[in-house]
């Protein structure tokens, strides 16, 4: 049997849902063959693993997975993934989101996820808009473009999300495509054996919604045009800041080590055990 054969089998519930909710030629399906080869290679059990999700394209994913998985409301599914883990640290939970679900409701959570430096996986699927609810713009529409509720033009600013991770101070933040299926398989493993807040954002595409306002093609072609702009870390070092005007990184962006949540609020249950009745 193929070895990709046996990953479906091994990891997919072919009772539930098939065929998939999702366009023909979303990115999503790539992104959650990354997912299935990476969680293989660091070797979980299926058991030890929760995949948690919000609401959205990429919320439909856990239905899918044959994990511990949790379908939770729009932007809280790492609040819901803070507590499993603060309930069982053994759990290797992963949290996959939209980046409206990410950024925009869940914006908060994500900034304080990484604040803390919770020991949470959390992949976000970034296709620039709302796919699942009309086409709305969404906080990382590019400006300029159009959308369902900006149908002359965007005139905000996007967020960065990558950048955003590592300025709330998460230790590890990765940047893949869903193109580059190989290094979004690599950045995948990383995030996973990363201990605290990994971040993997993936690039995307939604050539139903967004690709069909701005002309941008098909789904291939939108997969092109991620080839055709993505520079990865290594090149971008020997480019000149003009060069790198219209391009984006991808690769490990940031990846170094801090004090981990639970590690720290396990010694301050430790130093209470110890003083008993006594203050501090």
């Amino acid at each position: 049997m193929p070895e990709v054969t046996k990953l479906i089998h091994k990891y997919l519930r072919h009772d539930k849902k098939f065929p998939h909710v999702w366009c023909p030629g979303c990115g999503i399906g790539i992104m959650l063959g990354a997912l299935i080869r990476a969680i293989d290679r660091c070797g979980f059990t299926k058991d030890e693993i929760v995949l948690v999700s919000g609401i959205g394209c990429t919320g439909r994913l856990p239905v899918y997975v044959d994990f511990n998985t949790l379908h939770t409301t729009h932007g809280r599914a790492l609040a819901f993934a803070t507590g499993v883990k603060l309930a069982n640290p053994n759990l290797k939970v992963i949290v996959v989101m939209g980046d409206g679900d990410a950024v925009a409701i869940g914006g908060n959570h994500f900034i304080h996820a990484a604040r803390r430096n919770i020991d949470l996986t959390a992949i976000i699927l970034n296709n620039s808009i709302y796919g699942m609810t009309g086409g709305q713009y969404s906080p990382t529409t590019p400006y300029g473009m159009k959308t369902t509720t900006s149908s002359f033009f965007h005139i905000e600013q996007a967020f960065n999300i990558s950048e955003l991770a590592v300025t709330a101070g998460a230790p590890f933040v990765g940047r893949g495509t869903v193109y580059h299926a190989r290094l979004l398989d690599s950045l995948m493993e990383k995030a996973f054996l990363k201990k605290g807040f990994a971040v993997v954002e993936v690039i995307s595409h939604c050539h139903t919604q967004f690709g069909k306002l701005n002309k941008m093609g098909t789904a291939v072609e939108m997969m092109e045009w991620q080839r055709d702009h993505a520079v990865t870390v290594e090149k971008a070092q020997q480019m000149k800041e003009e060069e790198l005007k219209d391009k984006f990184r991808i690769g490990v962006l940031i990846d170094k080590e801090l004090p981990v949540y639970l590690d720290e609020y396990e010694k301050v249950r430790q130093r209470l055990s110890e003083l008993g009745d006594k203050k501090p």
